[in-house]
């Protein structure tokens, strides 16, 4: 969702018509690294990349490039880690054990085995579950932490000393552009990229190395493939806008105030209730919701969150609301960054008008 008062002005000094290995094209492409690094207050011994593929191509980077020497634990409570853990299976030549936990539950992180590469998403954008802080993450691993923050980066505080791989896109907390993905890489998964050298052949489009050296212009923007400059601009716009309402810490803030404007309103509402039961483990980003009454079925609940969505989208009141396909049958509200707490709370009586024509729609009521 894009940043409050956004319009197509925001993208007027974008470098169209230019080349990305231009000096302007270049100078753009760095930008976006130096202003998320200073956003997310990154250490300065970490290295971060502009990367095709969106999210998911920054984390089948790391996956390709870094994994092979040691055996992984894979962490499994939504359809992301469930992505991961089933390219590990398909790469093959790695050892890996999955932990795995239904939706709205987290697996037992006191399991994990830090003698191990271990790959987990932070937010579970498709649960609503995240992991509730570093502190499970042990500081003496000997293997890479690999984490998947697509929906947590730039609206949760990250744990970078327990962090060796941080992925996101731009277009999930800051509202950009799809198709490009960021990659952070600590000193301990530089010295991996360095040292190891995988058993697969290594598609042109993952390559961070060669013969042992890392790419350096890869760190400095100088992008694999050819990337859209109309999306960078609109990923500066996004950067500028975060500075402006306090950084870091002013992001996370309106974060978990729309997180209280939801609880709120489902501490009062009877027939709806969180999917993650654990307060201390709920997402402030993707809040997934299940229906509270027992007597529905799966199939009912999943036709009464496809009513409740088509009216909600006729109404022009909400969109996209419900959850993700695979996921449990109910609704799925974004609540990032960029959303005013003030347009979640006038949304939530359009939500309970929803729910009632649903009802009567499906002859429940």
């Amino acid at each position: 969702m894009k940043r409050p008062g956004w319009s197509l002005q925001a993208l007027s000094a974008a470098c169209l018509g230019r080349s990305h290995r231009s000096a302007a094209g270049k100078d753009k492409l760095a930008e976006v690294i130096a202003r998320s690094r200073a956003v997310l207050g990154m250490p300065s011994d970490y290295r971060l990349a502009i990367v095709p593929g969106s999210d998911t191509g920054a984390v089948e980077m790391a996956l390709w490039s870094l994994l092979g020497p040691r055996a992984v634990d894979v962490l499994v409570w939504e359809s992301f880690g469930e992505g991961w853990a089933a390219d590990l299976k398909q790469l093959g030549g790695v050892d890996f054990r999955v932990l795995e936990a239904p939706y709205g539950h987290l697996p037992d992180l006191g399991a994990v085995d830090f003698a191990r590469d271990v790959v987990f998403v932070w937010n579970g954008t498709t649960s609503g579950v995240r992991v509730p802080n570093g502190d499970w993450i042990a500081d003496d691993r000997a293997g890479l932490t690999i984490c998947d923050a697509t929906s947590a980066a730039f609206a949760m505080e990250l744990p970078w000393d327990r962090l060796d791989v941080v992925t996101w896109s731009w277009q999930k907390a800051l509202g950009g552009e799809g198709g490009h993905g960021m990659l952070a890489l600590s000193p301990r998964a530089l010295e991996r990229l360095t040292a190891h050298r995988p058993s697969w052949p290594m598609p042109k489009l993952f390559r961070m190395a060669e013969d042992g050296r890392i790419s350096e212009g890869l760190f400095r923007g100088e992008t694999i493939n050819t990337p859209s400059m109309l999306c960078v601009e609109d990923a500066l716009d996004g950067l500028r806008w975060a500075d402006a309402v306090g950084g870091l810490s002013g992001l996370v803030a309106r974060c978990q105030e729309n997180a209280r404007v939801l609880g709120r309103w489902v501490e009062r509402t009877p027939w709806i209730e969180f999917l993650a039961a654990e307060p201390a483990i709920r997402s402030t980003t993707s809040v997934c919701l299940r229906f509270a009454d027992p007597a529905l079925d799966a199939l009912t609940q999943g036709k009464l969150a496809a009513a409740m969505a088509r009216r909600l989208e006729e109404e022009g009141a909400a969109f996209d609301v419900g959850a993700y396909r695979s996921a449990s049958p109910g609704l799925r509200l974004w609540a990032g960054p960029t959303v005013e707490a003030a347009d979640l709370g006038a949304v939530l009586p359009w939500l309970d008008w929803a729910f009632a024509e649903g009802k009567r729609e499906l002859g429940l009521s």
